[in-house]
């Protein structure tokens, strides 16, 4: 497999201490469900509402510089009050908004990991009802079998076209093309 372009995960310290080992060319981009999750458990029941308002604002900006601005405006909302929940975002904004240097039509793939985890979800799901799966090579070929089924529901990337243009260190910025970038781009392994 080559290197990917792009990792996205939760907060798993042991794979992003071994992503660079393994993969060192590789962005790192944090998932906005979790990142959502950890901040609320940060943040009293009443402020849920206001603060999910706040953290969609920012994920669903329409490019990295009103996200940045969003997460400006999470923090002096709630920084005063509850520091723990506004340096979730502030700490290293630069992670969970780094789908905002890809094509504009692959931001609804890079901001999360959902799908993934919905996928094994269903394994998980099946596991538990069976209460384990009995062998090492009936678990391999159960969640072989859910997976392989899973992936008849998977959604195609939308402008698979531009996959070829990220792999190859083509410059987004704003989520369009950049023809002539004004600085090298940094080539990447394929």
């Amino acid at each position: 497999m080559g290197a990917p372009v792009l990792a996205v995960g939760d907060g798993a310290l042991g794979f992003w201490a071994a992503l660079p080992e393994v993969f060192p060319a590789t962005a790192e981009q944090r998932c906005w469900v979790h990142k959502t999750v950890n901040v609320l458990a940060s943040l009293p029941k009443s402020a849920h509402p206001g603060a999910k308002k706040h953290l969609a604002e920012i994920y669903n900006a329409e490019d990295k510089t009103h996200a940045t601005a969003a997460a400006k405006t999470f923090a002096a909302t709630y920084g005063a009050k509850f520091p723990p929940a506004t340096a979730k975002i502030t700490g290293d904004l630069d992670v969970p908004l780094a789908f905002y240097d890809y094509p504009a039509e692959h931001w609804v793939h890079l901001r999360t990991t959902n799908p993934i985890e919905s996928t094994f979800g269903t394994v998980r799901h099946r596991t538990r009802v069976a209460k384990g799966p009995g062998s090492r090579a009936a678990g391999l070929a159960m969640a072989f079998t859910l997976i392989e089924a899973a992936q008849a529901r998977w959604r195609v990337v939308n402008a698979p076209h531009l996959v070829a243009l990220d792999r190859a260190g083509a410059v987004f910025e704003a989520g369009q093309l950049v023809e002539r970038p004004t600085t090298a781009p940094v080539t990447q392994a394929a």
